[in-house]
C-alpha cells in the first residue's frame, strides 16, 4: 500500500523487478532477426522449369518475400541423373530448411539425400506408384509430402479422348522410355483400358533419343508403319524437344494424328494436351511448404492430385479431317483454333 505518496520496501523491489522483466522482454525483441528460409529448388527436366514461376508467386501470396524472408538456390537441369544428385547433396551440405524437387527422379534423390537429417522433402509431378516415395497418400511417412503425377488415371484417360477424337485407330503406337518410372503403373492401365475400346496397342520400348529415332526409322522403311495413331507416354524422353519433335516430324509425314501428354503438345502439332498445369502445381505445392514452416511435419500432410487440364487443338483436328463433339468441346479448358 502507498502511504502520504511512499513506496515502501516490499513494492519498490516488486516493481524493479517487473522493470527488469520488460526490458529483457524488449531487448529480445529489438535484437531478435526474423527467419530467413533458405529452400533448394531442383528441376529435373527443363518441360517443367516453370512450376518454380507458380511455386514462388504462392510464396509471395503467402508472405513470403524473396530476398526478405525467404531465399531460393533453383537449380534446373534437363535429364541429368548424376546432376540431380549433385545438386540436392549440395543442398543438404548447405542445410537448406527445405527441397522442392520435380518431377519423379529428382524427388527421389532428395528423398535418399535427407534419410538421416531434419530436411524435409516437397515433390511435384511425381509418380508415387511403385516408386517408394511415400507410405500412403494420406500420410506418406517421413519427411516427405507433395503433389503427386496422376500418372494412372490421366494416361488411361488419354487414350478415351484419342479413342473419342479417332474412333477408326484401332492400332495406337506407344513409344516410350522402358525404365522411366511412370511407364509400368501407366501400361497396366492402358493395356486394360485397350482391351475394352477394341484397341491393339504398338509398342517400341526405347532406351534414349538416337533408339528412339532408330525405332521409328525402322517402320517408315518397313514401308507399312503399322499405327494408326500414336499416344504420347509419360516419360522424359518423349517429353523432350528432340523426342517430341522427332514423333511429330514422323506424324506429321505420315498423316498420324497423336494425343499429347504436356500442354505444349498442343501447341505444336498434336490433338489435344491432358496434363496438370505445371503453374497451378507449383502453387500446389507452396501451399504444403508453408504448412511445413508454420510446424506441422512434411510426412503427415497428405499428398495432393492436381486437375488435369484439356486443350484442343481444333486446327489439328479440322486438318486431319476429323471431328469434335459438342460435350469434348464442352469439356476442353482452352481450345485452340
Amino acid at each position: 500500500m502507498v502511504k502520504d505518496g511512499k513506496i515502501n520496501f516490499r513494492q519498490q523491489i516488486q516493481l524493479a523487478t517487473l522493470l527488469i522483466a520488460v526490458c529483457v522482454f524488449l531487448s529480445g525483441c529489438i535484437g531478435k532477426k526474423p527467419k530467413v528460409y533458405r529452400v533448394g529448388i531442383v528441376s529435373g527436366v527443363e518441360a517443367f522449369a516453370n512450376i518454380a514461376d507458380g511455386f514462388k508467386d504462392k510464396m509471395t501470396e503467402l508472405g513470403y518475400i524473396e530476398g526478405k524472408n525467404i531465399i531460393y538456390d533453383f537449380q534446373r537441369l534437363n535429364a541429368d541423373r548424376v546432376g540431380e544428385e549433385r545438386v540436392v547433396k549440395k543442398f543438404v551440405d548447405k542445410k537448406v530448411d527445405l527441397i522442392f524437387a520435380f518431377p519423379t527422379e529428382p524427388a527421389l534423390a532428395a528423398k535418399a539425400a535427407t534419410q538421416g537429417t531434419n530436411i524435409p522433402v516437397v515433390f511435384a509431378i511425381s509418380t508415387i506408384e511403385g516408386t517408394n516415395l511415400i507410405e500412403k497418400v494420406h500420410l506418406p511417412g517421413g519427411n516427405i509430402t507433395g503433389v503427386r503425377y496422376p500418372g494412372p488415371e490421366s494416361t488411361v484417360k488419354r487414350l478415351e479422348i484419342l479413342h473419342e477424337l479417332v474412333p477408326h485407330a484401332k492400332r495406337v503406337y506407344l513409344i516410350y522410355d522402358r525404365n522411366y518410372p511412370a511407364i509400368p503403373i501407366a501400361l497396366e492401365g492402358l493395356r486394360l483400358a485397350s482391351l475394352s475400346l477394341g484397341i491393339t496397342l504398338v509398342e517400341d520400348t526405347v532406351n534414349n533419343l538416337e533408339e528412339l529415332k532408330s525405332a521409328i526409322e525402322k517402320r517408315v522403311e518397313s514401308g507399312d508403319i503399322g499405327i494408326d495413331a500414336i499416344l504420347i507416354m509419360p516419360d522424359i524422353l518423349t517429353h523432350s524437344a528432340d523426342g517430341f519433335a522427332t514423333i511429330l516430324e514422323f506424324a506429321n509425314k505420315h498423316k498420324v494424328p497423336i494425343g499429347g501428354c504436356m500442354g505444349f503438345m498442343a501447341d505444336l502439332g498434336a490433338l489435344f494436351s491432358f496434363f496438370p498445369d505445371n503453374i497451378e502445381t507449383g502453387k500446389l505445392a507452396a501451399g504444403l511448404v508453408d504448412n511445413i514452416f508454420r510446424g506441422t511435419q512434411a510426412g503427415t500432410i497428405m499428398v495432393t492430385t492436381p486437375k488435369c487440364c484439356l486443350r484442343l487443338n481444333c486446327k489439328m483436328i479440322q486438318e486431319l479431317g476429323l471431328k469434335v463433339s459438342e460435350g469434348l468441346l464442352n469439356r476442353a479448358d482452352e481450345i485452340i483454333r
